[in-house]
């Protein structure tokens, strides 16, 4: 397509509507990456109250991300099936009854089985979400919509702590996860009031193909599991950075705590802001794999800066906010390697498999690299996380070598 006919689409689908939409869905996937981290700020609290271990704790985030995997794996058919709106407003729901509770719970069984619920709602949102993107914004500005997304997560993620935090220290844990739980509410009552805008019927079948014969096929597809594997290597980084990057460094440098608090939040801001910068980038989708490369490969020299580098501990906090925006910026540019592999009819279940590695790296990421913490190899942890992030580079153009290798006929 020129630029001129891509002009010509982007002006027939309205501003306002493709930004209706993109708002809505970032806001729904604010209320996911919220829930995300919703328990680890209370830990201190609830260790007291329910006289459990951090192990124990941390066991409940292992178990709301193994549902979570296996319900997105599970939620794309279910969405192609019915259509995403249904899907969204039972994921919404799921959420705020979880928070709720957590805050009603009584014992850590109670706590368990709320994790569980949580899980199985927030393995929707994937699917859901760039279905909706994919299917209904128009495709000059699919890279601004992504970026959107992305930042909205980012947003969620650096919410919940502050929105827990503030609750707990002002009444208690309870009330901040009534609070949480009322936040996921309030959402779901603005999306239902704009319903309308997230109007979409089930993906079409094709002519001449039964949907029993097409439900599977797209696993066929060799980009669909590279993708996967892109995501599962991105999850662990990320699980690095959210869970121990910020401590190795703390070691690394004599860090102060107070600086070593901001360096995530610094990390977030950073990469939310690199997300805006890589929406622009990604209106091209042909150069998507080199703006991943270049991304993470900055990424991971900031990484090895701070493994490396003798360094000034006020610099770190910096060094962390370089990061989260050259990985902000590959963003965009890394939604756009799935959506380039998507069949137009499986829109839900290609991105239900391939999102589920984030999850499956969320999970794996404290076994690798928190047996390094633990036996104090900080560096360790740092050279780990730069490694990793070069593996995003060679995954991304496996994706696009495999992407080029002719499909056999049906």
């Amino acid at each position: 397509m020129t630029s001129a006919s891509t002009r010509h689409v982007a002006n027939d689908i309205p501003l306002r509507r493709d930004a209706g939409l993109v708002g809505l869905v970032g806001l729904a996937h604010m209320i996911s990456h919220f829930s995300q981290l919703l328990l680890p700020p209370l830990f201190p609290w609830l260790k007291d109250e329910f006289n459990a271990s951090y192990a124990e704790l941390g066991f409940l985030m292992t178990i709301f991300f193994i549902v979570s995997c296996a319900v997105q794996a599970a939620s794309g058919f279910v969405v192609d099936r019915f259509g995403p709106r249904p899907i969204l407003f039972a994921g919404l729901s799921l959420l705020g009854l979880s928070a709720w509770g957590y805050a009603a719970s009584t014992s850590y069984t109670m706590l368990l089985c709320c994790a569980v619920v949580a899980g199985i709602g927030n393995g929707v949102f994937h699917p859901v979400d760039f279905t909706l993107l994919n299917r209904k914004v128009s495709a000059p500005r699919l890279g601004h919509a992504y970026s959107v997304h992305g930042i909205s997560g980012s947003l969620g993620w650096a919410l919940a702590p502050a929105l827990v935090l503030g609750l707990t220290l002002a009444f208690s844990w309870r009330w901040a996860l009534l609070g949480a739980g009322l936040l996921a509410f309030g959402v779901l009552v603005l999306l239902l009031l704009n319903r309308a805008r997230l109007d979409l019927p089930a993906a079409p079948v094709p002519k001449g193909m039964p949907s029993k014969d097409d439900s599977m096929g797209f696993l066929k597809i060799p980009a669909v599991w590279m993708c996967f594997a892109f995501f599962l290597i991105y999850a662990i980084a990320l699980g690095t950075v959210n869970a121990f990057a910020p401590e190795a460094a703390r070691h690394l440098h004599d860090v102060p705590f107070s600086l070593v608090a901001i360096c995530l939040t610094v990390y977030m801001v950073g990469s939310a802001s690199g997300m805006v910068a890589g929406g622009f980038l990604a209106a091209n989708p042909q150069r998507c794999e080199r703006i991943v490369a270049i991304g993470f490969g900055l990424a991971a020299s900031v990484a090895l800066t701070l493994a490396l580098a003798d360094l000034n501990p006020a610099a770190v906090p910096v060094l962390f906010g370089l990061m989260g925006l050259a990985s902000g910026v590959a963003g965009p540019s890394r939604d756009l390697l799935v959506k380039r592999s998507t069949p137009e009819n499986a829109t839900g279940r290609v991105y239900g498999v391939v999102y589920a590695g984030l999850d499956i790296g969320q999970a794996v990421s404290p076994l690798i690299f928190g047996v390094l913490m633990d036996k104090g190899q900080f560096r360790g942890v740092l050279l780990g996380l730069a490694l990793v992030q070069c593996l995003l580079i060679v995954s991304a153009f496996n994706v696009r070598r495999v992407r080029r290798v002719p499909r056999m006929p049906a």
